[in-house]
C-alpha cells in the first residue's frame, strides 16, 4: 500500500473538535472535480498527468496546475483519497497482535477496492526510479510514499517500550513487507487468491512476525 508519505495535515479549528473547515465555492468544486477525473482515470488503469486530467475534466491547464503544480502532487492526492478512512485509523487495544489485525482488516479490503488506482500510482513510482536511474528525471518532483510507516508503528505501538529501538524498527519493516497493494500483486495476480484467502494469509503472516518479535523480547 503502499501507499506514500507522511500523513498530510489540514488547518482548521482542531482544539475545538470542529476539524479542518470544508474548502467550498468553485475553487473546492474545481478540485474535487479534478480529483474525482484523476481517481476515474487511475481506477482505470491509467496514471495520468496534470495534463491529462485537465483535457479529460475540461479545465484549463493552467487551473489544473494551479490545484496540482506536478503529476506526484496529484497522484499524491488521488492516493490519499482512496486511502481514506485508512489514514485515520485507530485502535484502543493494548495488544499489538490484535492491532496489526484490525489494521489489515479495516485497510486491505479498502486498498483492493482502490487496487486499480494504488498499482498506477505503484507505476509511477517505479518508473520515476527508472527515470532517476537514467538521469532522466529532470525536476520532476518525486512521488514519495510512507503512510504505512505510520500505520505499522501506530499498530505496534504497545510493544515500543518492551523492544529495543532497533527490534522495534525492523519488525515494522518485516510487517510492511505483507501489508499494501504489493501483497495484492503477490498472492492475487501471482498466486491467484481470492480476497478472502488473501487477507487470510497477509494475517497469518503479520501476526507470526509480531509472535516472533515478542519471542526475542528481552527478559
Amino acid at each position: 500500500m503502499d501507499v506514500s508519505r507522511q500523513r498530510s495535515t489540514a488547518t482548521g479549528d482542531t482544539e475545538r473538535g470542529s476539524g479542518p473547515a470544508p474548502e467550498r465555492g468553485p475553487r473546492a468544486r474545481t478540485k474535487r472535480l479534478m480529483l474525482e477525473t484523476a481517481t476515474r482515470l487511475m481506477q482505470a488503469g491509467v496514471t495520468p498527468s496534470v495534463s491529462e486530467v485537465a483535457e479529460a475534466a475540461e479545465v484549463s491547464r493552467a487551473t489544473a496546475y494551479r490545484y496540482f503544480p506536478s503529476q506526484a502532487a496529484l497522484v499524491q492526492a488521488v492516493v490519499d483519497e482512496g486511502l481514506g478512512p485508512i489514514l485515520t485509523w485507530q485502535s484502543t487495544s493494548a495488544d499489538a497482535e490484535r492491532r496489526v489485525a484490525e489494521l489489515f482488516d479495516t485497510a486491505m479490503p479498502r486498498i483492493e477496492a482502490f487496487e486499480a488506482t494504488f498499482k498506477a500510482a505503484l507505476k509511477l513510482s517505479l518508473d520515476q526510479w527508472a527515470q532517476r536511474q537514467a538521469g532522466t528525471l529532470g525536476g520532476e518532483p518525486a512521488f514519495t510514499r510512507g503512510h504505512r510507516i505510520d500505520l505499522l508503528q501506530q499498530a505496534i505501538a504497545p510493544l515500543k517500550r518492551q523492544l529495543p529501538p532497533r527490534e522495534f524498527k525492523r519488525l515494522a519493516q518485516a510487517l510492511s513487507l505483507v501489508f499494501g497493494v504489493e501483497v495484492l500483486i503477490v498472492l492475487k495476480d501471482i498466486w491467484g487468491l481470492d480476497s478472502g484467502k488473501t487477507l487470510a494469509v497477509a494475517q497469518w503472516a503479520a501476526s507470526a512476525l509480531v509472535r516472533q518479535a515478542r519471542l526475542r523480547t528481552p527478559s
